[in-house]
């Protein structure tokens, strides 16, 4: 009785996923055995244009911001800091020096309050555009500096950030 019971199963569930069809973009049923979500085609000039390997991918250096020395009361010139910060940050961004920055909503053993993504596999580079941040010249934040190997794609999430923030820090 059960090894009927499984065989029903087992039929009814392959009639059941070989009848399922996709559906088109405009609503109507679309090929069958098809998907709307199928791989697009390469292109090599968007891989050119954004630094891509044949993978799809590049160097990035990441900076990894922590609790700097400087302990500063004045929460007038802390807050001027920190505006300056925040102007740094959109400045580089639209330089296309920056590509991902944001500070982490926990507390961590590492210290780390926020991090950038530089569009450089330079070293020496990010350190020079970080230390243009007015919180890390004054000692607000320091740094840490590693290399990293992401999706070269990754500069082009940013176009669409202002379509949709209502407001800016």
């Amino acid at each position: 009785m059960m090894k009927n019971l499984f065989l029903l199963s087992g039929i009814t569930f392959t009639l059941i996923s070989c009848s399922i069809q996709t559906k088109a973009q405009d609503g109507k049923p679309g090929k069958n055995g098809t998907s709307s979500n199928s791989k697009l085609s390469f292109n090599q000039k968007l891989a050119d244009s954004l630094g891509a390997d044949k993978y799809g991918m590049k160097a990035y250096t990441i900076v990894m911001l922590t609790t700097g020395s400087a302990k500063i009361d004045d929460k007038e010139k802390k807050a001027e800091l920190m505006k300056g910060h925040m102007e740094n940050i959109g400045k580089l961004a639209k330089e296309g020096k920056i590509i991902v920055a944001g500070p982490f909503l926990e507390k961590n053993k590492e210290n780390y309050r926020g991090m950038f993504i530089f569009n450089t596999k330079s070293k020496e580079e990010a350190e020079s555009w970080v230390k243009t941040d007015p919180a890390v010249a004054a000692g607000i934040f320091s740094y840490e500096i590693f290399p990293w190997y992401g999706s070269a794609a990754l500069p082009l999430y940013l176009k669409h950030h202002d379509e949709i923030s209502k407001e800016n820090p």
